[in-house]
């Protein structure tokens, strides 16, 4: 039986919770542009990329470890708790884990934000990693969407 775990990082961004939080929500438009280097396209699936049940196909570019396609679904949004929860149903991820479910929460810190990332997964396998390498992805891809809005600023 293949092991499952967490994992878990929390960081600061200089942009505002709201900021941060309308590019998560536009995500499928912005990523692609302001990533090019890590995102080909993003391309939505199903229903409108926003809401839950939808599905939206993620094409990575050469900045991505790993992972060069993934499909996911959006299960579940809090506009209020700006909290975001997707599932990878298929691509290059699943070949790694069995599951894998992201959850992305901004919190508001005065002027800037707290934005706590985690994921759950099951490994496919006892000799895969835990996802680290994701988890840094994610870290670098907020830290370069922070700089990308205060550059528009």
């Amino acid at each position: 039986m293949a092991s499952s775990g967490q994992l878990h990082v929390d960081f600061e961004l200089k942009s505002p919770a709201e900021k941060v939080w309308g590019t998560i929500r536009d995500s499928t438009t912005i990523f692609p542009q302001a990533l090019s280097h890590d995102y080909k396209s993003i391309q939505v699936l199903e229903g409108d990329g926003k809401a839950p049940g939808s599905v939206r196909l993620i094409n990575y570019a050469e900045g991505s470890p790993i992972v060069k396609v993934s499909k996911e679904r959006i299960e579940s949004v809090d506009e209020a708790e700006k909290k975001y929860v997707y599932s990878i149903i298929d691509g290059d991820l699943l070949k790694y884990y069995r599951t894998f479910i992201g959850k992305i929460i901004v919190v508001p810190k005065e002027e800037s934000s707290l934005v706590k990332w985690s994921c759950e997964f099951e490994k496919a396998s006892e000799e895969i990693p835990d996802p680290s390498v994701i988890k840094e992805f994610a870290v670098k891809n907020f830290k370069e969407i922070d700089d990308y809005l205060h550059g528009k600023a």
